[in-house]
């Protein structure tokens, strides 16, 4: 997102995140434009974390408003940055982007549900939601084959629709830090504000992606 810079240090038990402003103005949380953005019929993106690098290939017919939703948080930014708030060990490895600021400007723009048409297996991404018509800015990443969540009916809405799969770097995403399971969400992958200098003492260990790109 423009108007932020991260600077990242870890030590063996300690990651710190430090957000400094480099900018007066605000950053620009959303743009109507962007929501409208069709992805490719595939794309490849590559994710930097902090256990290391995986990618990714994402199928727009597998979801298309799913698919076109995750190429336009890559392309302007908004996974770069972002913490797997919430591994749960052989579940999920859940992240997404965290400010309350952002959360709500893109709360207008959730997109519509869509029928599951692959599996959620090991590798598979799919997006987070909570109600009906509420996927926005939260991915997770399958651990496992999980195909309970093909048909399970939350919230009155059936299945999580899988929009694409890990290529490479799955032992990468294996690796990344599952002591705290749930608790963060509670307290950082959902509600909490991001302060330009705040630091996740509570949570030190979280894995981070430093940076999204399509390429």
């Amino acid at each position: 997102m423009i108007g932020f810079k991260l600077i990242f240090k870890k030590t063996p038990y300690l990651v710190a995140f430090t957000f400094l402003l480099i900018s007066c103005s605000k950053p620009v949380l959303v743009k109507t434009k962007w929501t409208k953005e069709q992805a490719p019929a595939l794309f490849k993106a590559r994710f930097e974390t902090t256990k290391g690098d995986f990618e990714i290939e994402a199928t727009r017919a597998w979801s298309p408003l799913a698919v076109d939703r995750l190429y336009v948080l890559i392309k302007h930014g908004f996974l770069n940055n972002v913490a797997f708030y919430r591994t749960v060990p052989n579940f999920v490895a859940q992240f997404g982007t965290a400010s309350d600021s952002v959360l709500t400007a893109w709360k207008p723009y959730a997109f519509a549900d869509e029928p599951v048409i692959e599996s959620n297996i090991k590798g598979t991404i799919s997006f987070a939601r909570g109600v009906k018509e509420s996927r926005s800015t939260q991915l997770y990443i399958n651990l496992k084959d999980n195909k309970s969540l093909d048909v399970s009916d939350y919230n009155g809405v059936k299945g999580f629709p899988v929009i694409g799969r890990v290529t490479k770097g799955m032992e990468v995403v294996e690796q990344i830090y599952n002591g705290y399971g749930n608790s963060p969400q509670k307290v950082f992958g959902i509600s909490n504000e991001m302060n330009p200098n705040i630091t996740f003492k509570d949570f030190p260990k979280l894995d981070l992606i430093i940076k999204a790109t399509i390429f």
